[in-house]
């Protein structure tokens, strides 16, 4: 019997979550969800960066199998794939639906189904990829879905690329945390995502994500239950980098963090436009980026 009772369900019974949506509301008419500060008024369907304006996007949804085993367990992790993006990484392994924004556009009652079907199913989480910009349409389905039993954690899968104000109107929502942590340099982040400021908000986020969730904790089952896992992506030829996010994760964030050092990079979307882009990341690339985790004595996924 879970025992966990998920953060978004105390703040409903405490009134907090309705406040919250009222604050994200206001956001939208001039919109600053994310660093790229657009101030487009969303409600009046004006689109910024993440083309989205007043109801999100889904790119489809189901039991997903290819998470972290805490997040998997025998059941899978509901994952629900918005579609745009906020950072639209050039080489995005999603690009259709990052970047191309496919998918079809949904009422917030439609997300709160999709939340309870994939919790009828057994998942063991409800999985949000990509909601930055889609905040507000998230917990509008979110009142309406726990008035219905929705009762399993949260978990919210981003870029890293977040706005501190929108991450601390999320304190006490979300359950699990799990942010990618992709460039040190501004130089490379700028070529790659076209925004030159993402290590330096990526780091703040990952601290203010840390601040509210704290280690990964997980149940008798193995379960993730509430917690920080960190994402990686290894990049062809930027092994510095990857050396530089690791060290900050075990100083600045937790000795007890849990990394995931991903190896899947390989070219798509524009990626091949850019020399050092064009190859997949090599095997020995990827063991010296593990090799670095373990140096550094972080809790490495696998």
């Amino acid at each position: 019997m879970n025992t966990y009772i998920p953060k978004y369900i105390k703040a409903k019974s405490r009134g907090l979550l309705s406040k919250k949506i009222k604050q994200f509301t206001a956001i939208m008419t001039s919109c600053t969800l994310c660093p790229r500060q657009c101030k487009v008024n969303r409600t009046k369907e004006e689109k910024g960066y993440c083309s989205t304006g007043k109801k999100a996007f889904v790119s489809n949804f189901s039991a997903h199998f290819g998470e972290e085993p805490q997040l998997v367990g025998d059941k899978g992790s509901g994952t629900i794939f918005f579609s745009n993006c906020n950072l639209k990484c050039i080489f995005c392994q999603n690009y259709d639906i990052s970047v191309n924004g496919t998918g079809q556009e949904v009422e917030d009652e439609s997300i709160a189904s999709i939340m309870l079907y994939l919790q009828k199913i057994g998942c063991h989480n409800i999985n949000l990829v990509t909601p930055s910009h889609v905040v507000p349409q998230i917990l509008k389905a979110l009142d309406i879905a726990v008035d219905y039993g929705l009762n399993i954690p949260l978990v919210y899968n981003c870029s890293g690329y977040e706005s501190i104000d929108t991450l601390r109107i999320l304190k006490n929502i979300i359950d699990i945390y799990i942010p990618d942590f992709k460039f040190w340099e501004p130089n490379i982040s700028k070529i790659y995502c076209h925004a030159w400021d993402y290590p330096q908000i990526a780091r703040k986020a990952v601290k203010e994500m840390y601040d509210q969730v704290g280690d990964l904790k997980v149940n008798r089952a193995g379960l993730a239950c509430s917690g920080l896992i960190v994402r990686h992506l290894v990049m062809p030829g930027n092994l510095d980098g990857t050396y530089h996010i690791l060290k900050f994760l075990k100083e600045k964030i937790s000795p007890h963090t849990h990394v995931n050092i991903m190896s899947q990079y390989h070219p798509m979307g524009e990626a091949g436009k850019i020399k050092e882009l064009s190859c997949p990341l090599t095997p020995e690339e990827y063991r010296s980026a593990m090799q670095m985790a373990k140096k550094f004595d972080l809790k490495i996924i696998q």
